[in-house]
């Protein structure tokens, strides 16, 4: 038993001369006593638990001792009769034992040696000599001690032959282990056959048998000695069939080794033979296997030129060298790549449409353009595959409209993440130099998908990164251009690869981080965000029915009305994506999956009155905006990559010498918008009333809310225009007016991008009237009508019709919704998600 552990354990059979030499002798006279059958037992010992060990009769054995009760036990042992109870755990984890963690039936055992040990714990030597039940425990605070009852072994009157088989049965097995191990031990076979007893034969063979704690506990605890031999001619069987399988496994592992060398030495005889008769002989089967699958491949002759003569080259080498090995996989890897296999598309548009239409709600203008695709698809079969570019928030269907494309056209579909990727070698391979390497990522999607014209998404193309390792960016600039990509080059292939029949589909969250160079080479297709009134359908067409499914309940268990779907997206969610629309609606899902398990019964419905209860206290507001603004503040519209969202800018004045602050952590942009609409302000003074000399006599603060987080880009001019003429003159702006577009010294408002995510932030906060650039007005045609028809939307050209608009003096006020004269007669927008 070699197990090692801070406790009571048993040690290793066959110790050294010298520790047997060391040991302390208790009482040489009594430990040297060839009967203990004689000796009296009393009927209360002390207890030592053992961990990994049953202790048999008559089984002489050395323990170590490591646990202070276990040492005290000892010593109260050695101080009175020598005599202890071994105990062995049902647990061995255990640490300290009770009486529930022992069994309780184990082995009186006598010290016979014991010795102290440098690190404190005790080596004994012990003699196991009768089987005992514990009829009472005490534990106590230095030790346990337990109430025995000796169990006698019953005496068997006659041996018959059932008996007399049973233990040559033992016998002969005990041998046979032993000589599947390669023990040889003339010694071991004469103690076997000297037994006569079946119940001594029984617990020799157990205290040599390697079997668990719990078997062994049984084989104590069967009192009967012809059941108990049998217990163990069980487990002898056992041991036989696991050391058979064991030597036969080592045995075919030596014929392997012993065939290997055999066969190299026969090869390289037989190339030596070869060499001086000047044959060539025949290829092996591994290079026939390859160069049939070569032929089979489809690969265009330059191609299959390079891949034969890589054959020939492992053919020359010898198969266990580490060349021959890299030449390997590289020829695994040409056969395996689809160079003529095409997944044939659906050109049936209805059908693509009647796709499209079921999976996404909404996204006209992606639906129009794939249809479009397969329209010029069928009309003309060698065009080349286009590279589009969706770019939206996230949670707007980007990755999901992908599979969707690919399910409508009936190809396969395989996705790679570009985030974070900073090596070049991920999109065009590894060279062959070294062992390891392997292709880039494209080729390894192509070979995955099993077809030359899958459909690729690259996910995240706005996150690829650059470092000393190369520009992954630039690498993709001939993986997307149509007019390059037929011959692309994978530097581990080495050969070109024709992708003109791949669909690339890429997805981004912004443009700004895109090289211009690779954005010049996709179609842009802008994902913008969902209405709410498209979420409320988005969610009781998809997302109830999904959540509902996932977590164990039937759609019509589910009542949750178009009313409370709308609650929590506003109170619950304010995003332009629906993933935190959809995981609130798990959450309302698996609450009534826990009615449901508890044995309620449905349909279960949902009220605005339980949402708290459900999901807590809402986090935003119906309304954020203030009701009435102090004069200096201004509400402007801000775009972020996660959708529009209002900005609120503040601008206080106080005496001073004419100094300018800015604080908010504003970009340099914004900044620059700051230094123009004070230019502004002072220019115009005397028109808007203010005192020509204020900006040598006032300090000027400006300030952005939210300062953490980082602010820039050129949308906020008119709002800063409009928030300083607010605080010169002390005239509050309209809390119901937002503003977006830039400014210019001349006084011109110039357009500015993201208008539709800006609007669905102003509707969604309540906002009544929107101020956007003239030159901005044909971005309306991409806002549903049920948006204009919220909310009034003012296209000014120039800074000076701004204040007439945004002051509270304005006098004439028109209905929300009503038609403008720069809107009026506008034709309807096109409604999309």
């Amino acid at each position: 038993m070699s197990k090692e552990y801070d406790d009571t354990l048993a040690m290793s059979e066959g110790g050294s001369h010298d520790e047997e030499e060391a040991m302390i002798e208790v009482s040489p006279a009594e430990a040297g006593s060839a009967d203990t059958s004689q000796l009296e037992i009393p009927s209360e010992l002390p207890v030592l638990p053992v961990r990994d060990i049953v202790v048999f009769n008559y089984m002489i054995l050395p323990l170590f001792v490591g646990r202070e009760k276990s040492v005290a036990a000892v010593d109260t042992s050695l101080n009175t009769s020598r005599f202890i109870l071994i105990l062995t755990q049902k647990d061995e984890k255990v640490d300290e034992p009770g009486e529930q963690d022992l069994h309780q039936i184990g082995t009186v055992a006598m010290i016979m040696r014991m010795l102290k040990m440098p690190d404190g714990r005790l080596k004994v030597l012990v003699q196991g000599l009768s089987r005992a039940r514990v009829t009472a425990f005490h534990e106590g605070e230095k030790h346990h001690m337990a109430e025995i009852q000796p169990i006698e072994e019953p005496a068997l009157v006659e041996h018959g032959p059932e008996v007399e088989a049973l233990m040559r049965a033992s016998r002969e097995q005990s041998e046979k282990i032993m000589q599947l191990r390669g023990i040889s031990s003339p010694d071991i076979t004469a103690v076997l056959g000297s037994v006569e007893e079946p119940g001594r034969l029984a617990d020799l063979i157990a205290s040599n048998l390697r079997v668990k704690v719990e078997d062994a506990q049984a084989i104590l605890e069967c009192v009967e000695p012809v059941k108990r031999l049998q217990l163990v001619n069980d487990q002898l069987a056992k041991e036989v069939e696991v050391a058979s399988m064991q030597a036969k496994i080592q045995s075919m592992a030596k014929e392997g080794m012993d065939k290997a060398q055999k066969d190299f030495f026969l090869r390289e005889q037989m190339k030596a033979i070869r060499r001086e008769l000047g044959e060539t002989g025949e290829e092996s089967e591994e290079a026939d296997q390859l160069r049939e699958a070569i032929a089979k491949a489809g690969m265009p002759k330059e191609v299959r030129s390079e891949a034969e003569k890589q054959l020939r080259r492992m053919e020359s080498m010898h198969p266990d060298s580490s060349e021959a090995s890299v030449i390997r996989t590289y020829l695994d890897w040409m056969v395996e790549l689809p160079w003529k296999k095409m997944s044939k598309d659906r050109l049936d548009i209805k059908e693509a449409q009647r796709i499209l239409d079921e999976d996404h709600y909404g996204l006209d203008k992606v639906k129009e353009r794939i249809l479009e695709y397969l329209s010029v698809r069928k009309l003309n079969p060698k065009m080349k595959g286009p590279i589009l570019c969706f770019v939206g928030p996230p949670g707007v269907g980007k990755t999901s409209l992908g599979r969707s494309i690919a399910r409508s056209l009936g190809r396969q579909f395989v996705r790679m993440s570009l985030g974070g990727m900073r090596d070049e070698a991920e999109i065009r391979g590894h060279r062959r130099t070294y062992i390891g390497s392997m292709p880039g990522r494209i080729i390894q999607s192509i070979k995955q998908a099993g077809t030359k014209n899958p459909i690729i998404m690259l996910d995240e193309i706005d996150k690829v990164g650059t470092d000393f390792r190369g520009d992954p960016s630039s690498a993709l600039l001939e993986v997307l251009d149509p007019e390059q990509n037929y011959t692309f080059q994978d530097h581990y292939l080495n050969v070109p690869f024709d992708l003109s029949k791949v669909m690339f589909i890429c997805t981004s969250n912004v443009l700004d981080t895109i090289p211009g160079p690779l954005r010049d080479r996709m179609e842009i297709i802008r994902i913008p965000g969902y209405t709410e009134s498209d979420k409320v359908k988005i969610a009781r067409t998809y997302l109830v029915p999904r959540q509902a499914k996932e977590n164990g309940l039937s759609e019509d268990e589910v009542q949750i009305t178009d009313q409370v779907i709308a609650k929590v997206i506003r109170e619950y969610t304010r995003e332009a994506g629906l993933r935190n629309l959809e995981r609130e609606l798990g959450s309302v899902c698996r609450k009534l999956a826990r009615k449901k398990a508890e044995g309620k019964e449905g349909p279960f419905k949902v009220t605005a009155n339980v949402l708290p209860k459900m999901l807590g206290i809402p986090p935003f507001r119906a309304e954020e905006r203030e009701k009435d603004l102090p004069p200096g503040v201004a509400t402007g519209l801000a775009w972020t990559p996660y959708g529009g969202e209002i900005l609120h800018i503040e601008i206080s004045t106080m005496p001073g010498k004419g100094r300018l602050t800015l604080t908010g952590q504003l970009g340099e942009v914004m900044k620059e918008s700051a230094q123009a609409a004070l230019s502004y302000a002072r220019s115009r003074a005397a028109k808007l009333g203010i005192d020509a000399d204020f900006s040598d006599k006032n300090d000027i603060h400006i300030h952005v809310p939210a300062g953490a987080t980082p602010k820039d880009g050129p949308s906020a001019g008119v709002t800063l225009v409009t928030a300083l003429i607010s605080a010169l003159t002390g005239t509050r702006v309209c809390s119901d007016v937002a503003m977006t577009g830039e400014i210019t010294l001349r006084g011109r408002v110039l357009p500015v991008g993201g208008i539709k995510e800006k609007i669905l932030a102003a509707v969604s906060q309540g906002i009544k009237w929107v101020i956007i650039p003239k030159a901005n007005e044909k971005d309306l045609q991409d806002i549903p009508a049920e948006l204009l028809r919220k909310i009034t939307i003012k296209p000014v050209e120039l800074i000076d019709e701004i204040w007439p608009l945004a002051c509270e003096k304005r006098k004439a006020k028109r209905k929300p919704g009503a038609p403008t004269p720069e809107t009026k007669g506008e034709q309807k927008p096109e409604a999309r998600a």
